[in-house]
Order: structure tokens, then C-alpha cells, then sequence
């Protein structure tokens, strides 16, 4: 059953949207970008597809899918919480809410839910500085995080 807002995964879909992004400079991430948008993940069976569109290694595509905190490689929770791991946001102790929310959630960073209601993620600057902590959860963005927001979120979330 596919998530909320995402295509199941379609060999097909995957080539209409290499073949949408192929020709522009620097083609990997907007291929890799627009994938993840469409099936909520990078699944397995499109790197190799990619590679070989662009004359790439496998190894190649896939260092970029696993260099990148953004790329997920596989499918998120219904509802995806990140919070902000970035300089401005640690020295204002996101570090001790990031803790506070594994604990909330009973998970761990980059997992999602046994029941696949949410995913927790770190994400590396949402330009919130003068707000830190900040987070965003399904798309939406959220400032001044305390243990209470944090309850919030995961209310939010359904847990």
C-alpha cells in the first residue's frame, strides 16, 4: 500500500522521470530529487536505471543516494518529523530535544515507527536560526522547539 501523498514504486514512472530530467547539467540530483518527491524514497531497483541512463557507475549513483541526509532509501512513516541538527540549532540544545523526541517516539533518529506512522529525521539547516531549535514536520516548519512543541509533534504525528 503506497504512503500518503506518494506513488507505489513503478519501473515505468521511474524511467518517464529520468527521461523528464536526463539532459540537464548535473542531472543526478534532480533525477534523485524528483524520485524521492514522487515515491517518497529512493528505492534499490532505480540506480542502476539511472547509471545507465547517464553513463554512470552504480557505485557512482549510489554514493550520491547515501552521501545525502535528504535521500531516504526507505519509504517514511505517514508523517515525517525532522529537526534541525545544524550549528545555530545545537547551541540553543536541540541535541537534548533531538534525545527527548527518540524517547517520545520510541525511536531512534532515521527510523520510522514499527506501526509506520512517522519517520524522524535529522535535517541540517532549515534557515529557522533566529527561531532555533526548529524542526518541520510533514513539510511544515516549527521554531522555538521545547520539550512541550516536541509533545506536540508527536500528538501531531499520532503517537
Amino acid at each position: 500500500m503506497p504512503m500518503a501523498g506518494y506513488e507505489p514504486w513503478s519501473a515505468s514512472r521511474a524511467a518517464e522521470i529520468i527521461a523528464e530530467h536526463r539532459h540537464m547539467d548535473g542531472a543526478t540530483m534532480p533525477i534523485l530529487h524528483a524520485v524521492q518527491e514522487t515515491f517518497g524514497f529512493v528505492p534499490d531497483p532505480v540506480v542502476p536505471m539511472i547509471a545507465e541512463s547517464l553513463n554512470l557507475s552504480r557505485a557512482e549513483v549510489y554514493g550520491v543516494v547515501t552521501f545525502y541526509h535528504d535521500f531516504r532509501r526507505e519509504p517514511p512513516g505517514r508523517h515525517v518529523i525532522k529537526l534541525c541538527a545544524a550549528e545555530a540549532c545545537q547551541s540553543m540544545g536541540s541535541e537534548k530535544l533531538a534525545r527527548y523526541a527518540e524517547e517520545r517516539l520510541g525511536i531512534e533518529m532515521g527510523e520510522t515507527s514499527p506501526d509506520g506512522k512517522v519517520t524522524l529525521e535529522p535535517i541540517y539547516c532549515l534557515g529557522l536560526c533566529a527561531c532555533a531549535p526548529s524542526a518541520m514536520i510533514d513539510g511544515r516548519l516549527v521554531g522555538r522547539l521545547d520539550e512541550a512543541t516536541i509533545d506536540e509533534l508527536v500528538a501531531e504525528a499520532g503517537q
